[in-house]
């Protein structure tokens, strides 16, 4: 009896998603990082085996059947590449022997074994040679199961860039023939915070994207939050800073809900329906804050974290305590002086000391000129709070220098009903 090819179609995009990135993490173990194309050939030989037989008959545990699809693929090819083919230098010796070679798969096939894999994965795609978009479009490809346009969409580009970005990436994996392990030492710290900005990164794209009609991708968030917990599963990586940012993330995608009204127009955060927040997400951003105090580390994570703390547990927008925000922007400002921390330093100054004074502070923020030339963020605080205190030449000039950077239809349409309120008035 024949499935539905369009139920199978979606079934296996569902899980080429979530389960393409442990398959190619663990072929890429066995096969050696230069090998990663090959680790990739595999999954989408499997998957392609799995649209064709499950039309026909549907497996009682999808997963389960496409990892060992997957599986006996690899033996295959060790069966038949075995004297011609380097194999990943840790497993060579039990590879290259007809004895050992299908066990030593089978054992990391092993579910401990394929998290171990993963984690290697991360770091390996985030090595600090690698370009930072590179990083990324790497991460989403490898460790997360996107299309080629699926990352094009995410990081505001088109197909055919991603795709040199990604061969850029995995030439360079391949010439400097990397070591796919999970690194130690002073080198572990190093690579680690690289994950961590690049899984920040991607959890970014997705809370205020950069696409022209979508300013919300939860997928993207909910594979960063993915990430960081990952790291927090294996005792070299679960650092009090994985469990800030874990917080930090969780905080944040609680207010999913209440962010956009029934028309999908942006609802700023004093005027959000705080009922719609989700607490089950709250009470868990909290308990990984409280996990990431157990250290002697003061990351940026664990600062920005307490921050968007501080909102959640405000009954109302009105009882938020502006001070101890202050004083929190303040220590991060010690760790990093990032343009975007003092712009929204002086964003809380105005809520304590008046708006007069937040555009002194904004004024005086190095690089100020190109900065309000590249991003909108910059200009739209700028005519925010020259509206406020009454200078509307000042407010429509920087309302429409916002308007014109933006590349979001729906971050367009709240500035410029702004812009409509300063010129009505």
């Amino acid at each position: 009896m024949q499935t539905d090819t369009t139920n199978i179609n979606h079934l296996t995009d569902h899980l080429f998603r979530h389960e393409a990135g442990k398959m190619v993490a663990v072929i890429t173990r066995i096969f050696g990082l230069p090998n990663i194309e090959l680790a990739e050939d595999v999954v989408q030989d499997a998957f392609a085996q799995a649209i064709k037989d499950w039309t026909y008959q549907l497996p009682s545990n999808p997963s389960a059947w496409l990892m060992q699809t997957a599986k006996n693929k690899t033996i295959d090819i060790i069966r038949r590449e075995r004297h011609k083919k380097k194999f990943a230098e840790e497993n060579a010796l039990l590879l290259k022997s007809e004895y050992t070679a299908a066990y030593k798969v089978e054992n990391l096939f092993m579910p401990n074994e394929i998290k171990d894999s993963q984690l290697r994965m991360v770091f390996a795609c985030c090595h600090p040679a690698l370009d930072e978009r590179d990083q990324i479009a790497l991460t989403l490809k490898t460790c997360s199961g996107f299309s080629v346009d699926e990352i094009a969409t995410a990081l505001i580009s088109n197909p055919e860039t991603i795709k040199k970005r990604l061969q850029r990436a995995k030439q360079f994996i391949s010439e400097n023939n990397l070591l796919f392990n999970i690194p130690l030492g002073h080198e572990l710290n190093n690579r680690l915070n690289i994950a961590l900005q690049t899984i920040y990164l991607l959890f970014n794209e997705g809370y205020n994207s950069s696409a022209q009609d979508e300013l919300i991708r939860k997928d993207l968030c909910e594979e960063a939050l993915r990430l960081a917990l990952m790291l927090t599963e294996n005792e070299f990586t679960n650092q009090p800073k994985c469990s800030a940012l874990i917080a930090l993330m969780s905080l944040l995608s609680s207010r999913f809900n209440s962010r956009l009204d029934v028309h999908g127009e942006i609802v700023l955060l004093e005027d959000q329906d705080r009922s719609k927040w989700d607490l089950d997400l709250i009470n868990f951003g909290l308990e990984y804050l409280g996990k990431a105090s157990m250290g002697e580390e003061l990351s940026e994570y664990h600062l920005e974290a307490a921050i968007v703390a501080e909102h959640s547990i405000a009954a109302n927008f009105s009882e938020i305590n502006w001070k101890r925000i202050l004083g929190l922007y303040d220590l991060l400002l010690d760790v990093t002086k990032s343009p975007m921390v003092l712009l929204n330093r002086a964003i809380v100054i105005s809520k304590i000391n008046g708006s007069e004074k937040a555009i002194e502070e904004i004024l005086n923020i190095p690089a100020l000129d190109k900065l309000l030339a590249t991003h909108y963020l910059f200009a739209a605080t700028l005519g925010e709070m020259y509206k406020q205190v009454g200078n509307s030449r000042e407010a429509i000039r920087f309302l429409n220098k916002a308007i014109e950077l933006t590349s979001s239809t729906i971050e367009k349409r709240l500035l410029m009903k702004k812009l409509g309120a300063v010129m009505g008035s």
